[in-house]
């Protein structure tokens, strides 16, 4: 038997009443919450971890990232949706070899379970041979993560690659239906009124796996995916729509009535120009909410920065709104409960988990995160738990990290990891792409060209200063 006592933490269960317990104990027996309370015995061996003066939470779960893009961290800072298509669609997406989703995958769970986020959802589009599917699965079950692979292939259609002899072999082989390690189908639906998408929705209700989509993405996926989808039986509770920013209510209440959820990646929403991070829509059709940070080759890779955009971004467009009426908000719609929910329970939901994972409760599955940083001015004092995680906490804050009872980081180290022969992985692929891509054409992609931009005339111009006079004369030369 193993254990692992958090000692004397405030206790943020995330259970259905969400009970906060100050000065508690989280008891871990093997790869389940043994036990919650005040004074808890710690069985013989069992590693004690204090609490005193943190916060203990369920592990967090992202429901969309696209976990091969991680090698190329920050580069793409300065992109539109547009550039993004255009450099992995259509351009240098097709370079990526196995070893390079390899070695961008191992990057991106290590990252995530530093960060506190212990099950991440792999938007896998850059399988484009069943050789790169093996190297991401490798990299997933070789970090202590919980993972769930969303298959997919930017380089065919999704009738194409789903149809394929080898994609029904690669499941067969390496899909086991295990806790650590989920499938789905990841393919988009562009609203062509063929519906060529059909035959993969057919292959993944033949496999019995959920689909994750982008829809409601600006010019790219539409409300007529969405009917197309509903019109031919393939919307479920189980489907994940991505973004989803840019829908009428006719496609929200087809999500909502058929009980799919929708992962917001608020900082994507933001920046890359899917559509305005639409959670003050979804909650008013009633439709459950993930969050996910969707690529580190823009982004952050925690739900800290997710939190925190997604409440700016609902309030700020609250507060507008109001503004637009000429009157001003008072009282705010969202609350920190609300997204540290959405960055726990509402991905457990989403994946199906929620009776193992995604809350703190006896029985469950062990994912488990402290937030505690006694060199850190920031964490006290703890006032309002929900707030402080939302808003104050960080990825240097996240002290230890259990996932299926396991500890995978302690102390603010991650137990395991072998970072310089990651370091070295990764550095290849970045050497290889610059080799195959040439160094201009690398530096362009980074540096996209900067749109003209001229200043507005000033009627208040004044261009010399009167010394004598101390004041601006006007319309000097």
């Amino acid at each position: 038997m193993s254990a692992v006592l958090f000692r004397n933490g405030l206790v943020l269960t995330m259970d259905d009443s969400h009970n906060v317990m100050p000065g508690a104990d989280v008891l871990v027996v093997d790869d389940r919450i043994a036990e919650i309370g005040v004074g808890l015995t710690a069985p013989p061996g069992a590693v004690e971890i204090d609490a005193t003066g943190g916060i203990v939470m369920p592990g967090m779960i992202d429901t969309h990232r696209h976990m091969w893009q991680t090698a190329m961290r920050g580069y793409g800072a300065d992109w539109t949706l547009t550039q993004y298509f255009v450099w992995y669609y259509l351009e240098s997406g097709k370079h990526f070899r196995p070893e390079d989703i390899h070695a961008g995958n191992v990057l991106a769970a290590w990252e995530a379970l530093d960060a506190g986020v212990t099950t991440t959802v792999d938007w896998s589009h850059g399988l484009q041979t069943t050789q790169h599917a093996d190297a991401a699965v490798d990299a997933l079950e070789s970090v202590p993560g919980r993972f769930v692979l969303a298959y997919g292939n930017i380089q065919q259609g999704p009738w194409e690659w789903s149809a394929a002899p080898e994609f029904r072999d690669f499941v067969n082989r390496r899909i086991r239906g295990g806790d650590m390690l989920g499938f789905q189908m990841a393919f988009d639906v562009t609203g062509d009124p063929t519906f060529p998408e059909k035959a993969a929705f057919e292959v993944a209700r033949d496999l019995g796996v959920p689909v994750t989509t982008h829809a409601g993405v600006w010019g790219a996926t539409n409300d007529d995916g969405i009917r197309l989808m509903h019109e031919h039986g393939f919307m479920t509770p189980q489907t994940v729509y991505v973004h989803a920013a840019t829908l009428t209510h006719d496609s929200y209440h087809r999500i909502a009535a058929t009980g799919g959820s929708v992962s917001v990646s608020t900082e994507s929403e933001q920046s890359a120009g899917q559509g305005y991070p639409p959670t003050w829509q979804l909650r008013d059709h009633g439709i459950p909410v993930s969050l996910s940070m969707d690529t580190s080759v823009w982004w952050s890779g925690d739900l800290f920065s997710a939190m925190r955009t997604t409440l700016g971004a609902d309030r700020s467009r609250e507060h507008m709104a109001a503004h637009e009426r000429a009157e001003t908000v008072t009282q705010l719609h969202l609350r920190a409960e609300q997204v540290v929910d959405w960055a726990t329970r509402g991905g457990s939901r989403a994946l199906g988990l929620d009776d193992r994972i995604g809350s703190l409760e006896p029985g469950k599955k062990a994912d488990v995160v402290l937030l505690k940083n006694d060199n850190s001015p920031v964490m006290f004092p703890i006032l309002n738990p929900y707030g402080h995680v939302a808003f104050q906490a960080q990825r240097a804050d996240v002290h230890s990290v259990v996932v299926n009872g396991r500890l995978v980081k302690h102390e603010h180290r991650l137990v395991g990891a072998d970072l310089p022969k990651i370091r070295a992985d990764v550095e290849r692929t970045v050497e290889y792409l610059i080799a195959t891509m040439g160094p201009d054409a690398w530096a362009k992609g980074m540096n996209p060209d900067i749109p003209e931009t001229k200043v507005m005339d000033n009627p208040y111009t004044y261009t010399e200063w009167d010394a004598g006079s101390a004041q601006w004369k006007h319309g000097a030369s």
